[in-house]
């Protein structure tokens, strides 16, 4: 099972508070381990305006209030951008699948303040990660769902709602999910 490319919804059961309804893009998938970015936690407070002004980046393009997302627990301090493929760093690119890319390189946040950067992105700081065999036994422990990445949901959904509409691309209604996992 690969699912670099993919979305991981976390079932209402999900032990740590950290991911409780929380909708993760998957970058990295392999026996090795996985690596995704959390798309609906918005940290609040903190926005690329401010961060690009914490970084000493000028800022010479109207920049607009994009949010910074909480990406995950590990490396809180690092930041990644996921974005539209079009677009491509001249220092490193991981190129995820056909539509999606991920940037980790402070060029990005500099073409985005300039007005060069990709239309379509997600600032996060931090990142999911599992080991080897971590993430597919919270699968079958029904800690989450998975399903196909839609750039409309990743980019253009409000963070508040993307947890209900990933759920609705599998045709499942939030209120009828359990926290339970069937036996038979």
């Amino acid at each position: 099972m690969d699912l670099t490319g993919k979305l991981l919804i976390a079932m209402p059961g999900m032990g740590d508070p950290r991911f409780a309804h929380s909708v993760v893009f998957m970058c990295a998938h392999s026996p090795d381990g996985a690596m995704g970015l959390i798309l609906n936690k918005p940290t609040g407070d903190l926005h690329l305006r401010d961060l690009l002004e914490q970084l000493s980046i000028s800022i010479g393009a109207e920049m607009f209030n994009r949010p910074v997302h909480f990406g995950g627990p590990v490396e809180s301090g690092r930041g990644f951008v996921l974005h539209e493929r079009g677009y491509h760093s001249s220092i490193s690119t991981l190129d995820v699948d056909a539509r999606f890319a991920m940037t980790a390189t402070m060029d990005i946040l500099e073409d985005l303040a300039q007005g060069r950067g990709p239309l379509k992105a997600l600032i996060a700081l931090g990142y999911a990660g599992w080991g080897p065999g971590q993430l597919e036994g919270e699968i079958a422990q029904n800690g989450w769902l998975t399903c196909d990445a839609d750039p409309a949901l990743v980019f253009d959904e409000a963070d508040a709602t993307k947890w209900e509409a990933a759920l609705k691309t599998l045709g499942i209604d939030a209120l009828a999910l359990s926290a339970e996992a069937g036996r038979a």
